[in-house]
C-alpha cells in the first residue's frame, strides 16, 4: 500500500460527520496512520478565496467557463459560509475546485504516501459529455480527494415517485408535505446516517487512489457508485460488505 498516512480535514459546518468514528473505522480497515485536522479553508487569503469563487458553475448545460467573481462572492469564500443554507444552491466544478484546493496542501506533505481527504459543504459537480450537462458529485477522487457532504444528499436521486409528486404542485407547503411523506427514504441535512455513509465514500477515495479504479459495478459492494438514494442505503447501511474482488484487494493492500 503506497499510502502511509491519511489526513482528514474537517469542515466546521458538517460536524455530524463525526470524524473520530471515521478515524476508528479506517484504522480497523487499513494499516495506516490516520490524522484529523481542522478545516483547510480556515483563514484562507483573498487570492485563494478568489480562486475558489471562480470555480462556480452558472450554466449546467455548458462545459466550465471561468469567470471573474464579485467582491461578495470572494468574501463569502473567505468567510467559508455554509453554501447549503442559501436559498439558491451554488455549484462548483469539481476538477477546478480540486486544482484550487490542492494549493492549500503544505509542500512538505504533498507526496504520494500521504493521502489528503478534504470534507466540504460545497456542492461539487462534473460535466458529463454523454448528456452534455453538469451532475452533482459526492466525491472528486485524486490527491487531495474532495468529499462533498452536500453532494451525498443532493447527488444520488430520490425515489422516482417523489419527483412525480412534486410535479403536481411545487408550492412551499406542498414540498414540505411531500418531504414528510417520503421521510427516511433519502438523506437530509444533519441526518444521523451521514456519518456511517461517509465511511463508504472514504473507502472509495482510498481504493481509487491505490488502484486507479473508480467505484464498483456490483450493488452489493460498499464501493458501488450509487445513483439513487435507495442504492446508497443498501450498499452503505444495509449490506455494508465488499464484493469478492474488492475484499481481496483490501486484504492485499494490508499485506504491503
Amino acid at each position: 500500500m503506497k499510502t502511509r498516512k491519511i489526513i482528514l480535514y474537517n469542515e466546521p459546518e458538517v460536524l455530524e460527520i463525526q470524524l473520530e468514528r471515521s478515524k476508528k473505522f479506517l484504522r480497523e480497515t487499513f494499516s495506516v496512520e490516520i490524522e484529523i485536522r481542522e478545516s483547510i479553508f480556515q483563514c484562507i487569503n483573498k487570492e485563494m478565496s478568489e480562486n475558489i469563487a471562480s470555480c462556480r458553475v452558472f450554466n449546467l448545460k455548458k462545459p466550465f467557463e471561468k469567470h471573474d467573481p464579485s467582491k461578495e462572492d470572494i468574501q463569502i469564500e473567505k468567510e467559508n459560509k455554509d453554501m447549503s443554507k442559501r436559498e439558491e444552491m451554488t455549484l462548483y466544478d469539481g476538477f477546478e475546485f480540486h486544482n484550487a484546493v490542492k494549493k492549500l496542501i503544505p509542500i512538505n506533505e504533498n507526496n504520494i504516501d500521504t493521502l489528503h481527504i478534504i470534507f466540504t459543504n460545497k456542492l461539487t459537480c462534473t460535466f458529463d459529455e454523454n448528456d452534455y450537462r453538469y451532475h452533482a458529485r459526492a466525491i472528486i477522487g485524486s490527491n487531495p480527494t474532495i468529499i462533498s457532504t452536500t453532494g451525498m444528499i443532493e447527488a444520488p436521486a430520490k425515489p422516482k415517485q417523489y419527483y412525480l409528486d412534486l410535479m403536481t404542485n411545487f408550492s412551499e407547503s406542498r414540498v414540505k408535505e411531500i418531504k414528510k411523506k417520503y421521510k427516511g427514504k433519502f438523506l437530509e441535512y444533519h441526518d444521523l446516517r451521514i456519518s456511517e455513509i461517509t465511511e463508504g465514500y472514504l473507502l472509495q477515495a482510498i481504493i481509487y487512489y491505490e488502484t486507479g479504479e473508480a467505484f464498483c459495478e456490483h450493488k452489493d459492494c460498499r464501493l458501488f457508485n450509487a445513483h439513487w438514494q435507495s442504492e446508497l442505503f443498501f450498499s452503505q447501511l444495509e449490506n455494508r460488505k465488499f464484493c469478492e474482488k474488492h475484499q481481496k484487494i483490501i486484504s492485499e493492500l494490508n499485506k504491503i
